[in-house]
C-alpha cells in the first residue's frame, strides 16, 4: 500500500494513500482534529474524563496521532488509561519514524515507545497509560465472536477512526456498530468526525442517541454517541 506523507495546516503531519483517495487526518491540521474528535468532545467529556480509571478502544491506530495524545492527557489528568487499538494495515518502521508528531508534541520517546509496543501484547507505556495494540480487521474478530481484550460491556470511550464510509463502506455498517455498542459501558460513548446522515441513523438503528456537536477546523459537525 503506497503512502504518502503530507503537511497539514497546523504543521503536523498526515498520511495520503493515491489509489484510495484518503488521507489519515485532516489537510486543515492532523493534530488539531485529534484534539478536537477525540480528546476534547471524547476523554474530556464530563462522563468521562470523572471516572477513577478510563476504558478505550480506538478503531484505526492509523499513524498513533490519537494514542499518543491520549497517553499525554493520561498524565496531565493523572488517571489510569487502558488503550485497545485495532489496526489491519501497520504503518512500517520507515513510515512512522518520519511521521513529526513526536517532535511538534516534545513527546518523541512516548511516540516511538507507542509505535514500538509489539502488536496483540498488553504493555505498560508509562505508569498511567497500558496499551494494547491489535493487528486484525475489525470483520474478522466479529466472525471469530471473541478476543480477549474485547468483552462485552468492557469499554467507556470508543474513537472510531477509520476511514470515511465512501472509502471504506464496510466499517461503518449495523453490524459494526452493534458489535461496538456491545462493547460499551452504560452511559459509555463513541466519538467520530463523520456526521453524515446515513452514519447517524445507522448507529441509531443498534441502540445509540446520537449527538450533532461542532466539528474540528474544515469540518461543521461532528458525532458523539451514547449508549443509554
Amino acid at each position: 500500500m503506497e503512502r504518502i506523507i503530507q503537511l497539514t495546516a497546523d504543521g503536523s503531519h498526515t498520511l495520503l494513500i493515491p489509489n484510495m483517495e484518503v488521507s489519515y487526518h485532516s489537510k486543515h491540521g492532523a493534530i488539531q482534529e485529534s484534539m478536537h474528535v477525540f480528546i476534547q468532545a471524547g476523554l474530556y467529556d464530563d462522563r468521562i474524563k470523572n471516572l477513577p480509571q478510563i476504558n478505550i478502544l480506538e478503531i484505526g491506530f492509523g499513524t498513533g496521532l490519537n494514542t499518543v495524545l491520549t497517553a499525554i492527557e493520561a498524565i496531565k489528568i493523572q488517571k489510569q488509561i487502558t488503550f485497545t487499538s485495532i489496526e489491519a494495515f501497520p504503518l512500517s518502521k520507515e513510515e512512522w519514524s518520519q511521521l513529526n508528531y513526536g517532535a511538534i508534541l516534545n513527546q518523541q520517546p512516548l511516540f516511538d515507545a507507542i509505535h514500538e509496543a509489539k502488536w496483540d501484547e498488553k504493555v505498560r507505556i508509562h505508569p498511567n497509560f497500558q496499551l494494547c495494540k491489535i493487528n486484525q480487521k475489525v470483520n474478522e474478530i466479529i466472525n471469530n465472536l471473541i478476543h480477549d481484550e474485547l468483552v462485552e460491556g468492557t469499554y467507556n470511550l470508543i474513537y472510531f477512526d477509520a476511514f470515511a464510509p465512501a472509502a471504506q463502506p464496510e466499517l461503518w455498517s449495523a453490524e459494526i456498530f452493534s458489535y461496538l455498542y456491545s462493547l460499551l459501558t452504560h452511559n459509555g460513548i463513541l466519538v467520530t468526525y463523520c456526521s453524515k446522515g446515513i452514519v447517524r441513523r445507522t448507529m441509531e438503528s443498534v441502540g445509540f442517541t446520537i449527538e450533532k456537536i461542532p466539528g474540528p477546523p474544515g469540518k461543521r459537525e461532528m458525532v458523539r454517541a451514547f449508549k443509554m
